[in-house]
């Protein structure tokens, strides 16, 4: 005996997310969306469309920018030690070469005869150091007349000397040195970005020549 032909339901309900999901066995709830819907869907997903484009295209740019700055920075350190950038650990080396080229670019800063050279202390880890990258490349090219900015990675045992003579407790941590390698000064604990770079602005003061 045959068994009576299935009922179609009632009602017949798509949840959202299973519109574009195959399905296994024949359903009576196959169907597909009116134009009119289809029209509406569209409509809907522009705003996000043109956001995520939007979206897309200031990252794109603003990486952009960070690697146009790293990349001037290098070719204006070609010849030099110090032109190590922070948190770019060059490849194939040891922690302790790292140090050695960072500390190396110190010394080779404080014998060019600069009115001050500036340490920058900072962490490869530390998020509010990458963010100050672009800054730190700004003030080096626009000072180059009389500054030199070097840094130093502060989980190295390389700079553990420097970090107990200079009270490094936190990082980012700027500290500036007048020819003879003296400390004038450093920059407090950083609250926020902002409160950084109010810091280094007052150390450039302490040292920067007097227009005439």
């Amino acid at each position: 005996m045959e068994n009576p032909s299935k009922q179609p339901p009632l009602l017949c309900l798509k949840w959202p997310w299973d519109i574009h999901q195959p399905t296994k066995t024949p359903s009576y709830c196959e169907f597909d969306t009116p134009y009119i819907f289809k029209s509406i869907q569209t409509l809907t997903k522009l705003p996000f469309n043109f956001f995520n484009s939007i979206t897309n295209n200031i990252t794109n740019n603003n990486n952009s920018k960070i690697k146009s700055l790293t990349i001037n920075h290098n070719n204006n350190n070609n010849n030099n030690d110090d032109g190590v950038v922070k948190g770019l650990k060059k490849r194939g080396l040891t922690a302790e070469e790292q140090g050695e080229i960072e500390q190396r670019g110190l010394a080779n800063a404080l014998a060019n005869g600069k009115d001050a050279t500036v340490i920058e202390f900072y962490s490869p880890k530390c998020s509010l150091c990458n963010s100050l990258l672009g800054f730190v490349l700004d003030v080096e090219s626009r000072n180059l007349d009389w500054l030199n900015v070097v840094y130093a990675d502060a989980e190295n045992d390389k700079w553990l000397p420097e970090l107990l003579h200079y009270d490094i407790k936190y990082v980012p941590c700027f500290v500036i040195l007048d020819k003879q390698g003296r400390a004038l000064g450093k920059t407090g604990v950083p609250h926020s970005r902002l409160h950084v770079v109010a810091g280094v602005s007052h150390l450039l003061k302490l040292k920067r020549p007097q227009k005439n």
